[in-house]
């Protein structure tokens, strides 16, 4: 029912030939598309481990997903959170050609916050995270609906890491490491026995207007080949008001836990250097609803991936 009202046709983007490289025919990322994916996730309301909307959120992840790919695995159990609350998780992966030895992980997050602790009202109540988890899954499932329709060679995974975002607020390792539980708990318990992939990408806070995606500190260390390749892709395209060569300081995010394991993954993520934390003002208030969500950006990093892994067939 997504596409019922979807008009738009879906056209290939083709890559100029230079150099008698061969032409690559990318499809075109369909950001309507994934605008309504992002408001499906937000119809169900605020997604916090152990609650109904995130159960049901879920279900309906796991639903899509097992229609476009050729496998999904969910990993689910409990893990304890900071505050010695019990959070019932499940990371939903998908994969696409788990035949082939080259691999491209691609994730986000899909549950939200459960405080608007950056709010000045309603600090308690949790937050919509249209922006903050929704917008990178949303786009993901956009690039998975393309998979099932356009096949790649290499093989592609598509992770929605759970229990991201019900972290302790403030600095130190202990902090840091009570966010990404699920990612913590997949990174050590991986989904298919010596699990690796060439490189990975994660998505968050990925669709609000006028978003700026600058290189992430460990993102640029561990895998700066991979940073290059993306922002280089992006400014290609028209996007490079969204993909700015800039530092954007470090941030801990799902990406650290899969760097820890060995595959160089980067994080794009919106960052906004006026700000006192670093981050777009709608970050963790409740602000953080549809009305910051913008279709362009949408379709600078969804295009902007579906040309890098349409382009790894070529080279792999």
């Amino acid at each position: 029912f997504l596409f019922s009202c979807n008009t738009k046709t879906e056209k290939p983007v083709e890559t100029p030939v230079t150099n008698n490289t061969p032409q690559v025919i990318v499809p075109e990322f369909i950001a309507d598309s994934a605008y309504a994916f992002v408001k499906a996730q937000c119809d169900f309301g605020p997604r916090v481990p152990n609650s109904k909307g995130h159960i049901a959120c879920g279900d309906y992840l796991i639903e899509k997903m097992e229609s476009w790919a050729d496998t999904v695995i969910v990993q689910k159990g409990i893990v304890n959170a900071y505050d010695g609350t019990k959070l019932n998780f499940r990371n939903i992966i998908s994969s696409f050609n788990p035949q082939a030895k080259n691999r491209v992980l691609l994730f986000a997050h899909w549950d939200t916050r459960p405080w608007a602790d950056k709010d000045e009202k309603d600090i308690d109540k949790p937050i919509l995270g249209a922006d903050d988890g929704a917008s990178g899954v949303g786009v993901l499932m956009e690039i998975a609906r393309q998979l099932n329709l356009n096949k790649v060679e290499i093989g592609i995974d598509i992770i929605f890491f759970d229990a991201e975002d019900y972290g302790k607020e403030g600095g130190g390792s202990e902090a840091e490491d009570s966010y990404a539980l699920g990612t913590q708990y997949w990174a050590k318990n991986l989904h298919v026995p010596g699990y690796t992939a060439n490189y990975g990408i994660l998505l968050d806070m990925v669709g609000a207007k006028n978003a700026q995606f600058r290189f992430e500190g460990l993102s640029y260390e561990r895998a700066s080949g991979v940073v290059q390749n993306v922002w280089k892709t992006a400014e290609s395209l028209g996007y490079s008001n969204y993909f700015l060569h800039q530092d954007g300081g470090w941030v801990t995010d799902d990406h650290v836990y899969v760097n820890n394991i060995g595959i160089p993954a980067i994080d794009i993520i919106n960052s906004d250097l006026s700000s006192r934390n670093g981050f777009a003002k709608h970050w963790h208030t409740h602000a953080d609803n549809m009305d910051v969500i913008d279709t362009n950006t949408l379709r600078a990093v969804g295009q902007t991936l579906m040309s890098v892994i349409f382009k790894e067939k070529v080279s792999s």
